[in-house]
């Protein structure tokens, strides 16, 4: 009689166990902050992802997203303050994708974004889409209103790419348009100054 107890009660616990090994084998792949997959869950994907467009020749493109004037948020206010910021960011993205996409923090205040079945100019109008829904997600942290901008860069997957190789376009081509946005507020600063003289 006792041993059957015991059987069972072991039993029980390699249930328990089994359940909490599913469950975090679930979480690994995803950032805790902001509920999307973390770096470690978007690599996977890409590598899937990859091997598919490869096989079938479908169309896929990476958007890369940095947060602009991210850093004066954690200065400023802290870094709670910058986990909301992040998780505001994130569910903004995520919101502004189709659930068959994938949304991924890659990094500090970086996300990665896998489009489906999607043209180069679909691509590049969802990205500064996706920088606008950014900007417009302000975070209310005690009396103020924080505001970040992005900027996104696209690279479009091709059957021969790696996973490092698609990452490092989209990256590339994240700084070209981080660039090409400092310069173009540069030059409407200008513009305004001019116009108050």
């Amino acid at each position: 009689m006792r041993l059957a107890a015991e059987v069972d009660a072991l039993a029980a616990q390699l249930k328990d166990s089994r359940a909490r090994i599913q469950d975090l084998e679930s979480r690994v792949d995803i950032d805790p902050l902001t509920d999307t997959l973390n770096r470690r869950g978007f690599e996977r994907e890409l590598r899937r992802s990859l091997a598919y467009v490869k096989r079938y020749g479908a169309s896929a493109a990476l958007i890369y997203v940095d947060l602009d004037g991210f850093k004066p948020v954690n200065d400023r206010h802290g870094h709670s303050a910058g986990d909301a910021m992040l998780k505001a960011a994130a569910a903004s993205l995520s919101r502004n994708v189709r659930a068959s996409d994938v949304v991924a923090r890659f990094g500090g205040d970086e996300f990665v974004i896998l489009l489906w079945n999607v043209s180069a100019s679909t691509a590049e109008t969802k990205a500064r889409a996706l920088e606008a829904a950014v900007y417009g997600t302000p975070v209310r942290w005690g009396s103020s209103t924080l505001v970040v901008g992005a900027s996104a860069g696209v690279a479009l997957l091709g059957a021969l790419d790696t996973p490092a190789e698609a990452l490092a376009r989209a990256d590339t081509a994240m700084y070209a348009r981080k660039h090409e946005r400092k310069e173009l507020s540069a030059s409407e600063s200008d513009a305004r100054s001019i116009v108050t003289q």
